[in-house]
């Protein structure tokens, strides 16, 4: 125990808030290297890739991209009014896909159009990567993977008197217990989180927040079988669907302020 409460104390020095739902979270990296790290990753995935620069598809993804970042700085300004806004459309008609980099450097993948097929449906899924960009998720994921690596290493020290295969057997038990137990349960609240805070970015730069469920049934259809929720990194699409129609009242209330017609 004394071994991991550098460890805590650690993590207790590092909490702060999700901005727009408040939920506790222990982050590690500055906002200064999180953006560091993110535009250098993204010029280096760009490097490597066809941009679509011209064109109605690359005009629509900046377009929403624009609005979207002037609805994140409206609504939740404390980290977006310091990003460096970019959004691109990747040339890639078999990727149906689009991410995001902390400091709000965004990528479409051409692959993504015909499953969203409206300027509506894009709208929920640019809102929704650049709701992890301003609650910092990149950031949280980085902090979370030391966290259970410190926590590993101080268990693989405070059993270096077992016998060696039962000193694997264990470490290997905390291992997956983890991931499956921690670290998938993380990632899947994440992803909970940017659909509920995309919708009402979607919603308050004047997209129709009512897009959202026929697109994830969309996306539903043509993900194919997957692994079930609980060792995914992603919540079911039915799961998906439950809480965006839960968070929906209100987004239909910041898109009718937003000029939306109901």
């Amino acid at each position: 125990m004394k071994r991991l409460l550098p460890i805590l104390l650690l993590a207790l020095t590092a909490c702060s808030t999700v901005e727009g739902t408040g939920r506790r979270r222990v982050n590690f990296m500055s906002l200064g290297q999180e953006m560091s790290l993110g535009a250098e990753a993204y010029s280096d995935v760009l490097a490597n890739e066809a941009i679509i620069t011209i064109g109605p598809d690359a005009q629509m993804v900046k377009r929403i991209g624009k609005r979207v970042a002037e609805a994140a700085i409206e609504l939740y300004p404390k980290y977006s009014t310091k990003f460096d806004w970019e959004f691109n459309l990747i040339d890639a008609p078999d990727t149906v896909n689009a991410w995001v980099m902390p400091g709000g450097k965004c990528a479409v993948y051409s692959g993504l159009l015909p499953v969203t097929q409206t300027e509506n449906a894009l709208a929920i899924v640019m809102g929704h990567e650049v709701a992890h960009a301003i609650a910092r998720h990149g950031g949280e994921r980085i902090s979370q993977g030391m966290l259970f690596s410190g926590v590993m290493l101080g268990a693989s020290i405070a059993l270096k008197d077992k016998d060696e295969k039962e000193r694997a057997t264990i470490l290997g038990l905390m291992g997956a217990g983890g991931q499956v137990g921690v670290m998938l349960p993380f990632s899947r609240a994440h992803e909970s989180e940017a659909d509920e805070l995309g919708l009402y970015l979607a919603a308050t730069a004047g997209y129709d927040p009512r897009a959202s469920i026929p697109l994830w049934e969309r996306m539903a259809a043509s993900g194919g079988a997957g692994p079930p929720e609980w060792l995914s990194t992603h919540p079911a699409e039915t799961t998906r669907i439950e809480r965006l129609q839960e968070a929906m009242p209100k987004a239909l209330e910041m898109y009718r302020a937003a000029g939306g017609q109901l």
